[in-house]
Formats: C-alpha cells, structure tokens, sequence
C-alpha cells in the first residue's frame, strides 16, 4: 500500500481535480507538507509523535541548538522543490536525565539564572600596549572559560546544518564581514583596550571553534563585533590554520592579533564567563538552545522528552508513518488548496468533515494520555523533590 498516492487521490477527489495537468502530483505534495509540517504540531499535540531526543555533551561546552533536519529536496525534473531547514522537534518537556540522573528542567530564564549566575569577573588587566605591537599572548583571568555561542538562526544561514560549527575560516561576504547576523552570536570572551581617541576596540570569541585544534581541547575563533545585519569580520584575514586568533577555553591561552596596535602604557583587558566544570545539575531550554550548568566536565548523555516535527513527505513511497492519519492529513491539505483557490462553497461543507477526523486523530492520543494516573504529592515520593541524590531513580 502506498499511503502517499492514497492521500494524493483523496485530494484530488475533494477538490475535484482528478487530472494531473490540471493540479499536479508536486503542487498537491506540497499542500501536504505544509498542512503536516506548519499546521498539524499547532493544532493538536499528537501521542504518537511523543518521543525521547538524547545526546552527547561535548567537554566544556555549555549551550546545544535544537536539532535541525537537512534540506530536503523533491527530484521530479520537471517541477524540483525543496523544503529548507526546520526543527527536528517541536520542544521539549520533563523529564530530563543526565546519566540516568533527573535534573530540573526550566523554560525561563529568571529562575534559571537566579540558581545558575553566570559569573563575570571584574576587569583584570592581562598585557600594556607599547603603540607599536599588535600580536599578543594572553592569559584569561579565570579557566575553563564557558564559550561564546551561535545560535539556531546562525547555525542555518552558514550553511553548516551542524551544531556546533568547527571551521578553519569564517564564510565572509565581499565587504569582508561573516555571513552569519550579528544577533546570532553570544560572545563569552571579551578582550578590551582603549584607543588614543578615547573609543573602545573590542574583540571577543564567535561560538566557531576551530576544526584543526589540538591536544582534546576547544579553541574558539575570535572576531570583532560590528553593527547589525552583518558587521562582525575576522581577524587576521580569513584563514585560522593555526591557533592564531584564538582562545583556549580549557587553557585560558588567547593568542590575538588586534586591528590596530593598543596605545602605549594601555592596558587590556580580558574578561569571561566562567562556571566550574561537572555533571550538570540543570537545564534550560530558551531560544532553541539547550544551556547546561554547570558546564559539563566530559561527555554525559542527556536525554529529553520531546514532542517529534515529522519529516516531509516529498515523493518516497514510505513517508507516511501512521495510515490512520490518511485521512485526515488528505482533508487537511485538501481545505488549505480550497482556501487558495477560493471555493469557500466546497471549504465550508468540508470543515465538518475535517473537524471530525481532527477529533478521531485527537481521540487516539487522547486515549493515551487519560490512561496515566494524574499526579499528586503521594503518588510518587521518589525522585520529584530531590535532584542531587545520585543513584536515585524516579519511575
């Protein structure tokens, strides 16, 4: 059976365009898509898509991107299309486990923050400027430093539909700035000093980090902030074959070559995050980014539950994951192309018959969720207060 080319003829019967030269097979898959892709995950919360996103920490690394899918492309030659990037899931939700042990989950971030401070330093003075060097070493006054991050929106306009992104350069645009916004970007290392003309230059870390790094550690590329859309550029050219223009967030090591040479008798600055490393204890889930304190230490599995966006249909032959939604997605589809093409007449005999299947889909998962016991303090004791007791599981 073939569930696609079901929903495709079922759509044809509704909207009464049986021949392919009339609608063709590519447009009807692309109403499909959009009604399962957009509208489904807004309109009901579906049980079956309930599923569970786990991964691994990398060592220090503070702040993880929700997942996102690859571009996806439709082959046929005469009408190609492509559907871009978007989140592999829908959100998240308790509980949440590191190695098996429940943390707290939070989606604010007042009482994260207020639990978890990020701790920035004072101004610590770290080399004096002669006016004629430009290229120092360094030494960050407190390490590990917790790295600068790109976020979502960066990560898909790279190009690099990978999170985090290890690069030997940035992709710069022809007036030399890197083509990621400048909103993208969460710098955590500041390196400082203040020109002759009493302006500020400034230099901080990207969320890149370098590809070709050595010895385990992380070395982030360092750039110089500029003004919105995209202003940031790259020091040193656009080439960090080696760990020049970087920072070693496990070191403390920054090796940097400022634009202009600091001003004689000028001291810079440095400053940054910074959180003792270890098994994290909490998370927050903002922005699409998962942040962890305090930073992870080595690597831990971090599990999740999560509600699943499904994968586009396209033309595979086995896209559609559960046939009792035929048709329902095939009303769904059908009553967006009447309302673009303004038959309000068919739309509105129609949206009984759509609200019904709505409702059928609904009642499966509805099922399902009754059937748990709702929660009160004295049905579960174990594990819902205490989030430090190693060893302690929940059920």
């Amino acid at each position: 059976m073939n569930l696609l080319s079901d929903i495709i003829t079922y759509v044809r019967r509704l909207v009464k365009s049986p021949s392919n030269a009339q609608l063709t097979d590519s447009l009807i898959i692309d109403y499909i898509n959009r009604f399962w892709l957009m509208d489904v995950d807004a309109r009901i919360q579906v049980f079956d898509l309930k599923t569970k996103y786990q991964f691994q920490t990398i060592p220090g690394l503070a702040d993880y991107n929700m997942p996102i899918y690859q571009v996806q492309t439709e082959s046929p030659a005469q009408n190609p299309q492509s559907i871009n990037s978007y989140p592999v899931y829908q959100g998240f939700s308790q509980a949440c486990y590191v190695n098996g042990i429940q943390l707290p989950f939070y989606t604010q971030r007042d009482p994260f923050w207020n639990l978890w401070p990020n701790y920035l330093q004072t101004l610590s003075p770290v080399a004096t400027g002669d006016g004629m060097t430009t290229t120092f070493k360094l030494s960050l006054p407190f390490f590990p430093a917790i790295p600068g991050h790109v976020d979502m929106t960066g990560i898909i306009v790279s190009g690099a539909n990978s999170d985090p992104i290890f690069a030997n350069s940035f992709s710069v645009n022809s007036g030399g700035a890197i083509n990621i916004p400048v909103t993208s970007f969460y710098p955590a290392v500041y390196i400082t000093y203040t020109n002759a003309n009493g302006s500020n230059s400034v230099i901080t870390d990207s969320g890149v980090f370098l590809a070709n790094g050595t010895g385990g550690d992380l070395y982030g590329l360092l750039m110089q902030p500029g003004n919105p859309p995209f202003g940031n550029t790259p020091l040193g050219g656009n080439a960090y074959t080696t760990t020049v223009n970087t920072v070693n967030y496990n070191t403390g090591v920054v090796n940097v070559t400022f634009p202009n040479p600091p001003p004689t008798g000028t001291p810079i600055q440095a400053e940054c995050y910074f959180f003792q490393q270890g098994i994290p204890r909490a998370i927050l889930f903002y922005n699409n980014c998962i942040t962890l304190r305090p930073p992870p230490d080595t690597q831990y599995l971090i599990e999740m539950n999560a509600y699943l966006s499904p994968a586009a249909f396209l033309n595979t032959t086995d896209a559609i994951q559960f046939a009792y939604m035929c048709e329902y997605i095939s009303r769904g589809a059908a009553r967006k192309l009447l309302a673009d093409t303004g038959d309000i007449e068919q739309f509105q005999f129609y949206e009984p018959l759509f609200k019904e299947q709505e409702t059928l889909v609904w009642k499966r998962s509805q099922r399902q969720f009754t059937a748990t016991r709702t929660g009160t303090i004295f049905s579960d004791l174990q594990g819902q207060s205490n989030y430090n007791n190693i060893g302690q599981g929940s059920t």
